[in-house]
């Protein structure tokens, strides 16, 4: 098969950074991130195409004249009582998660409509799935992004494939907060059936399947990889 071209849109750090990586074996990939990464200049360095761009505009002028995918994966993690959330704060996590996402996937589909088969990757959370306290914001926009999916995957079939991914706590630095210490780490791994908890690895693994031709017979899903945490007790 061909060599792909896939934009990676946050990919200056933990998933988006961990998918860089893996694809770029055998892509071209071209990188967005808001800030410098030290490891995207490392990393580019060796790709053939990469780029950094402060924002999604102009996609023209830097990207080829066709995607075959498109991986978005910016994310919040705001964890707070529902009666501590102010409406500003749920639309701050709405816009990056949700809006964002929209205003990418607008930029791109000519890009991708080019393409013989093109994907695009988003993310949800297993939030969106299972019911947790203290997680009422990025709960409602994942389960928005999910919806957004299925509806897209819809819409564009056959020509693009729209799926999701949906992770449980990812050790990464959005969880910072939450995996600052062994105690931590420990605590949240016993909650999790595989009693682990994810890798930037384990959702870039799934992010190359679902960016790659063997993927190319399914679209509109959601998939939990998430060390069981959303179906087993």
């Amino acid at each position: 098969m061909s060599r792909k071209n896939i934009l990676i849109v946050g990919a200056g750090k933990g998933i988006g950074l961990a998918s860089a990586k893996l694809l770029a074996t055998e892509n071209e990939v071209f990188a967005i991130t808001k800030s410098a990464s030290p490891e995207l200049e490392e990393l580019t360095s060796t790709v053939r195409y990469g780029a950094i761009a402060e924002e999604v505009s102009n996609l023209s002028s830097w990207l080829p004249e066709k995607l075959d995918a498109l991986i978005f994966c910016p994310g919040t993690i705001r964890l707070k009582p529902f009666h501590r959330i102010s409406q500003e704060e749920f639309l701050e996590d709405f816009q990056l998660n949700v809006l964002d996402a929209i205003a990418t996937i607008q930029a791109c589909l000519p890009l991708l409509k080019k393409s013989e088969q093109a994907s695009v990757v988003l993310f949800s959370s297993v939030a969106a799935q299972v019911g947790m306290s203290f997680h009422s914001s990025i709960s409602s926009s994942k389960a928005a992004i999910e919806g957004l999916t299925k509806s897209l995957a819809a819409e564009y079939a056959p020509l693009i494939c729209f799926n999701c991914i949906a992770p449980s706590l990812t050790l990464t630095s959005l969880s910072e907060k939450l995996t600052s210490s062994e105690e931590k780490i420990e605590n949240a791994s016993q909650r999790h059936p595989l009693k682990r908890i994810g890798s930037p690895e384990d959702l870039a693994e799934m992010v190359c399947f679902l960016s790659s031709y063997r993927s190319s017979w399914i679209t509109g899903q959601v998939f939990h990889v998430d060390g069981g945490m959303s179906s087993l007790k």
